[in-house]
């Protein structure tokens, strides 16, 4: 369970990572999705609610939110 934790929280850091390339915090986001813990659902979360993201960010971080919501 440690290294789900330790998985999401690298790669919420890459998502929240506004020097990165787009293309880059999108698969880190698609990544959160994947892994499907409270952990990940709530990095997806927060990424939905942060401005700073692109809308085309913020609306993939809600799909993957819903699809972890969805599957459990």
């Amino acid at each position: 369970m440690a290294e789900s934790h330790d998985e999401v929280t690298k790669l919420a850091k890459i998502a929240n990572d506004l020097e990165l390339a787009p293309q880059l915090r999108g698969k880190a986001i698609e990544q959160l999705g994947s892994i499907g813990s409270h952990d990940a659902l709530q990095a997806l979360l927060d990424l939905a609610a942060k401005e700073k993201l692109t809308a085309k960010e913020r609306e993939v971080a809600l799909k993957q939110a819903i699809k972890i919501v969805k599957a459990s």
